[in-house]
């Protein structure tokens, strides 16, 4: 009888807690604002720019030049839309995504200059959903650079936000086993390529890195973490100082190629150097080095916690180190996946630049190609690669890290 009273207690107490838990989550949710779908419009020489939102939410919207910006930040909002709807009038396009924890960001690329005449909430009716309205007409770059100075209070609101990482022990482990961040390239409010089977790079560099961690994992010589776990932004400075905060003995950053013709197939890898080792790879780093643009992010402000200091001194050591890799993770991808004849490149790419971890980028194929593409989404193709970096990182450790002690 004590022994069920007892049972019944507990049970008492965890549907209690479940209980708590339960409404904890369903407040979280229920606070959280949809996105129904956004539209343009336009009148005369105004553009017009509509959110519809299932609640209300205090966007936050700046101008950011070179290229000409409107950037609009809607705070602890998630993305319900439907299918993408046509850019109008002064905008040439747009994007969204998770910019940051708790910031939903939407981008509209302008044909000129041109400002925000107008900007306001329409209240909900019953037969449409609140409304965020943004009004835009065309303008001068003087105007236009004024009023990217004007709305610098605005994109100051979420500094801290976008460049909190995680905290971690700054001690390395005592159990023997080596640190490895993997990269999963772009993400968020960038999408990276959209190639021939219509997944973007982000979604592909994401199943990429759970499959090499899972593949790593499996081993138990490894402690892994990847810079992002979900659709989310990160910086191109932010990645590389996730891995140095982590004390990563080696960091990859994974991406997935795009170009011009169709017919070209194969994977690479890539180190820094400041020189590119040919026209391709200098297309590559301009390309990847884009990222934060893309995002809308302030470049008159990005930290580069590695400026000042000389790539062909400070960083001899873990280039040589990262080049080591490099050759071996090439051999190893050429037994299972598609590469190209030449395969290890240089190029100056900005996720490359930890100082001290031996870092690589590797462009997994191209999404460009219909075949290639299909092999990278497909579970085959990310296992073949997950076991070629399994294999490349286990000769890595067990050969040239060794040998140099």
């Amino acid at each position: 009888m004590l022994q069920k009273s007892f049972l019944v207690r507990v049970f008492l107490f965890v549907s209690l807690i479940l209980g708590c838990l339960w409404l904890v989550s369903f407040g979280q949710r229920a606070s959280a604002v949809d996105v129904a779908g956004v539209r343009f419009g336009q009148n005369g020489e105004t553009t017009r720019f509509v959110v519809e939102l299932s609640g209300d939410t205090k966007p936050s919207i700046f101008m950011l030049a070179d290229p000409y910006r409107i950037v609009i930040d809607l705070p602890d909002v998630a993305w319900k839309g439907g299918e993408s709807i046509k850019s109008q009038g002064l905008v040439e396009g747009y994007r969204h995504g998770l910019f940051t924890d708790g910031v939903y960001r939407i981008v509209l690329d302008l044909k000129q200059p041109a400002v925000v005449s107008n900007a306001f909430t329409l209240p909900p009716t019953n037969q449409k959903n609140r409304r965020y309205v943004v009004d835009i007409k065309p303008s001068s770059r003087s105007d236009f650079m004024a009023a990217v100075a004007s709305s610098k209070s605005q994109r100051s609101q979420y500094a801290a936000a976008v460049q909190s990482t995680p905290a971690v022990s700054n001690t390395r482990r005592r159990d023997g086993k080596h640190v490895i961040v993997l990269d999963p390239g772009h993400g968020g409010i960038d999408p990276g390529n959209l190639g021939g089977i219509g997944v973007y790079e982000k979604v592909i560099t994401l199943k990429l890195a759970r499959a090499i961690r899972d593949e790593l994992n499996r081993t138990g010589r490894y402690e892994v973490h990847l810079t992002r776990d979900r659709d989310i932004f990160h910086k191109v400075r932010e990645r590389f100082q996730i891995a140095r905060r982590y004390n990563a003995d080696l960091f990859i950053s994974i991406h997935a190629d795009s170009i011009k013709n169709p017919r070209i197939r194969g994977g690479s890898v890539y180190n820094l150097s400041e020189r590119a080792s040919d026209k391709e790879a200098a297309r590559l780093a301009a390309r990847e080095n884009k990222s934060d643009l893309i995002a809308g992010v302030n470049l008159d402000v990005v930290e580069d916690e590695v400026s000042g200091i000389l790539i062909e001194l400070a960083q001899r050591e873990t280039m040589n180190y990262s080049a080591q890799f490099a050759e071996i993770l090439v051999q190893e991808m050429r037994r299972d996946v598609p590469m190209l004849d030449r395969a290890h490149r240089y190029a100056n790419l900005g996720v490359l630049k930890a100082p001290d971890v031996p870092s690589v980028l590797m462009e997994a194929g191209y999404l460009t190609n219909r075949a290639n593409a299909k092999f990278l989404n497909s579970k085959r193709g990310q296992k073949l690669i997950a076991e070629s970096a399994r294999r490349a990182i286990d000769k890595y450790f067990s050969t040239v890290v060794i040998q140099s002690r």
